[in-house]
């Protein structure tokens, strides 16, 4: 990789008039590095997520092939780059208008103020940089023992696993429950339910005999619960490879690297929409406001149309993010909001609707830190903000074959949309249990939420699973309404009817 160009002084200065309007609004970031790069370097280092150096990895090099082409023939360009650590640092390209990094400038500190400040980046290692840098080192001196191809592959493996991981986890404190005391002592026998009767007739009515199987019934049951590996189900399937899983040392830790860069980039993904769109109100209320001269207004439009612009049957971040910020503090400065608000029925009302309440900046600072994208919309994306934007639901039609608009009702358009941003739109996956049918096999349950599995993927990961676990791996889904066990083992892909539990 070539060497980077350090800020040159206009640019320096730039950096410190931009910061400085930042901070008059309020933004609150990390000191903030800048790299000015070529567009190949760009390239490079975009294809490595953001970072100057990974393990090595072929979809790296493919990553940038893509980059490189679509730079080449006029498709794409990477404007800006910034990175999730303390100092952030953030990456300019070379040969890009002093209007272009002007913009770039406002837009990254938007968005080393959300890393600062959301609660879903508030567990991430802020040194990834030396972290990135080590797990190189370590996958290297394993390719030079083990071999490059052997290692390779095995990453290829956890790569397609490295969505099976629970990203809540880092913000939930768990304490498994004991079944004794405080200090130790046995916990009382649990009492058998009894129907209400007289005294002189409860023998008759809760038979002594009957209390007692069906108390044994349930020791019985509660044994055997116990007896199940894992007791209660486990959503971080790579954590519970890493600890079950027979794996070799080397294996084990190309595992924890993968697991490792799951969780550092899980935030980003559940926070895209926010983050681009705080990133991109920012950087338009310090151009406009505070760092454009007359002279670049038009450039300054023109660069924006692009970023804004949405292709049809695509969302894009940018625009959704912006618009909504802008809605909510809207509302808040009008008063939009609140029981009175909540019970009006009239469209005309609420259109004029104004009580000068001045509140939506304070809002919208608030709203950065403690919400994430399906909370965002969940809570923000209203009947009104949803009209105003024309959003609709498309779909498939196969008659057609064209994607075709399907429904503008409010309702499905959300539904819709919280489902695809859900879990980052991948399946809910759980460990069920590690000894399926006391054979040492690995059952993994499919949470349900309305969409079934997709076949082909779900056989891809059954398959690569059984690499990691080396006994048959299957899944417990539900297929058109019926339950369904996927299974793979040494003979290849099967299937077979199961009772399907809903919870």
């Amino acid at each position: 990789m070539k060497a980077v160009k350090r800020l040159p002084t206009y640019l320096r200065d730039m950096q410190m008039e931009i910061e400085g309007y930042s901070r008059d609004y309020g933004l609150d970031f990390f000191p903030i590095v800048y790299e000015v790069l070529d567009y190949k370097t760009m390239n490079e280092i975009a294809s490595y997520g953001g970072f100057p150096t990974r393990y090595p990895h072929w979809r790296f090099g493919m990553d940038y092939e893509q980059l490189a082409k679509g730079y080449e023939w006029g498709m794409s360009k990477i404007y800006e780059m910034v990175i999730n650590t303390n100092p952030a640092y953030a990456y300019l390209l070379e040969g890009n208008s002093l209007v272009d990094q002007k913009t770039v400038m406002a837009h990254v500190t938007g968005h080393v103020d959300f890393f600062k400040n959301n609660y879903f980046f508030s567990k991430t290692n802020r040194k990834m940089i030396d972290g990135m840098a080590n797990h190189a080192s370590l996958i290297r001196r394993h390719m030079e023992h083990h071999g490059v191809e052997q290692v390779e592959n095995f990453i290829d493996v956890c790569l397609s696993l490295e969505n099976l991981i629970d990203p809540m986890s880092p913000y939930i404190v768990r304490q498994a429950a004991s079944e004794e005391g405080e200090q130790g002592e046995q916990a009382p026998a649990e009492e058998v339910p009894k129907l209400q009767a007289k005294q002189y007739m409860d023998k008759y009515i809760n038979p002594p005999d009957y209390l007692e199987e069906q108390r044994k019934r349930r020791e019985d049951e509660k044994k055997r619960r116990k007896k199940k590996f894992p007791e209660e189900r486990q959503r971080d399937v790579l954590l519970f490879l890493l600890d079950n899983a027979p794996l070799e040392n080397w294996q084990r830790d190309c595992l924890e690297v993968v697991r490792d860069e799951a969780y550092y980039f899980a935030p980003q993904a559940m926070t895209k929409i926010m983050n681009e769109g705080w990133a991109t109100y920012w950087h338009s209320k310090i151009m406009t406001e505070k760092a454009l001269s007359a002279a670049e207004v038009v450039d300054y439009a023109d660069a924006c149309s692009g970023i804004l612009a949405t292709q049809p049957g695509r969302l894009n971040p940018y625009k959704l993010g912006v618009e909504l910020f802008r809605h909510i503090e809207s509302r808040w400065d009008k008063g939009q909001f609140g029981k009175e608000w909540e019970e009006c029925d009239s469209m005309v009302a609420k259109r004029d609707w104004d009580r000068r309440l001045g509140l939506g900046r304070g809002k919208i600072f608030e709203v950065r830190k403690l919400y994430n994208d399906v909370t965002f919309l969940d809570e923000f994306f209203t009947l009104e903000f949803c009209l105003d934007q024309k959003f609709y639901t498309f779909g498939f039609n196969d008659r057609s074959g064209n994607w075709e608009i399907v429904s503008r009702e409010f309702k499905q358009v959300k539904e819709q949309l919280l489902r695809s941003l859900t879990n980052r739109g991948q399946p809910f996956i759980y460990v069920e249990d590690a000894n399926f049918e006391n054979r040492g096999e690995l059952l993994l349950y499919h949470a349900h939420e309305g969409v079934d599995l997709d076949i082909a993927q779900a056989r891809d990961t059954l398959e690569n699973l059984y690499k990691v676990w080396t006994k048959p791996v299957n899944v417990l889904t539900k297929i058109d309404n019926k339950g369904k066990i996927l299974r793979f083992d040494e003979s290849g892909h099967s299937d077979r009817s199961a009772e399907y539990p809903e919870s």
